[in-house]
């Protein structure tokens, strides 16, 4: 019969555990949920920011030309190249090399007067009749270390991003129209014109000093947002928790008080609870001896004081068949509380004495709010002068 009542103990305890742990995992479940979720949102929200960076951001390309005229060198720079959206960004020097015959070179069918690559050269291109990758295929076939491709004619030094992903890991660039053909000419006449290709800046909307503005600007006010949200945040869960902490701690004012007034019980020889086995306390799991103190609950069911109390402090319901004391008591929890702040901040009470007759020297007590001391509360009263009054009233 003991060993049966041990394990029905037992197995309220732990479903009772159960109960309360089921909610709390499950809503921490939900916001690990919730996290990962926005995670999720804001990874593929700056892979789509980074792609959109990467489609409009391009790289200007310094174009340096040298050549030998009356015995002298003539130099030329200018930052009035593009690369290539395929093209990789690095510096590249040859010697200029046209194509022999179409300038356009298109298709398998071109050829150039370089059949190596040493010494290097690059390729010069006209735009037009077929791709940028099929132009820049056939050159980088024929071992060109890179390709300049100049514009179509009546289009002066205007130039655009080329697109070539059938032809990348070489360097390609576009100049534009006035300067392609200039250095065409020099070729053609037998000059040999050293190119160099070199890194320029990088370019994009945000590159120019409004755009840097404005996305400075957003910057600061999303930063200045976000801090203010996780203060918000963080001071809300700190009212919070300091508002469920004294609320705590009234409550368990109030249960101690409760506790206070269930029935208490020493144990003595003969009693039903020292003599039969079934009898022991569900929240030690022991029998009960002689001597020792029990409390006995609102619905009859008797514990060990020294086991029951901190118990009821925190669950304030009975372990074995959970009866809520503070109902059963009649205690409402939740009008305790506010009576007991209530009464924390109301002024004491002042009793008023009407003293007529009696001795002409005599004690009233009477309460001082301002004084703890309730020995010297006592103050002595002279009503000589108002019975003189009296009778000389009735006389």
């Amino acid at each position: 019969m003991s060993t049966r009542r041990k394990h029905l103990c037992v197995c309220e305890q732990q479903l009772s555990t159960t109960a309360v742990t089921k909610p709390s995992q499950q809503l921490r479940s939900v916001t690990m949920g919730e996290k990962r979720q926005h995670s999720l949102l804001l990874f593929l929200c700056l892979s789509a920011l980074v792609h959109c960076s990467t489609a409009v951001l391009f790289w200007s390309a310094v174009v340096e030309i040298s050549y030998n005229s009356s015995n002298k060198t003539e130099e030329k720079a200018c930052e009035c190249g593009v690369f290539g959206r395929n093209s990789d960004v690095v510096r590249a020097e040859g010697i200029a090399t046209v194509p022999k015959g179409d300038p356009k070179g298109c298709g398998p069918e071109t050829f150039y007067n370089r059949n190596s690559s040493s010494p290097p050269w690059i390729a010069l291109i006209k735009r037009g009749n077929c791709t940028f990758s099929e132009k820049i295929s056939s050159a980088k076939l024929q071992g060109a270390a890179a390709v300049v491709v100049y514009n179509v004619d009546g289009s002066g030094n205007s130039t655009t991003q080329m697109s070539h992903s059938d032809a990348d890991d070489i360097v390609a660039i576009m100049i534009g129209n006035i300067l392609g053909t200039e250095i065409v000419k020099l070729v053609k006449n037998g000059t040999e014109v050293q190119l160099v290709v070199d890194v320029g800046r990088p370019h994009g909307p945000w590159m120019d000093t409004y755009w840097l503005y404005i996305l400075s600007i957003a910057f600061f006010i999303v930063t200045a947002a976000s801090i203010a949200y996780f203060v918000f945040i963080s001071a809300n869960r700190l009212y919070i928790l300091t508002r469920d902490r004294r609320r705590e701690k009234k409550l368990k004012s109030v249960v101690k008080n409760a506790i206070r007034r269930l029935p208490v019980r020493t144990l003595k020889r003969g009693d039903e609870e020292t003599i039969s086995d079934s009898y022991m306390c569900a929240v030690c799991i022991e029998s009960y001896k002689v001597g020792e103190v029990a409390t006995v609950l609102t619905c009859n069911h008797i514990f060990h004081k020294d086991c029951i109390e901190p118990w009821l402090l925190d669950k304030r319901t009975c372990p074995m068949c959970k009866c809520d004391i503070l109902k059963a008591l009649g205690v409402d929890a939740e009008e305790e509380v506010k009576e007991n702040v209530s009464t924390a901040e109301s002024p004491p009470e002042v009793t008023v004495i009407t003293v007529t007759g009696g001795d002409n020297m005599y004690e009233v007590p009477l309460t001082d709010p301002l004084s703890s001391d309730l020995e010297g509360q006592h103050h002595r009263y002279d009503n000589v002068a108002f019975l003189g009054d009296s009778e000389a009233a009735r006389g």
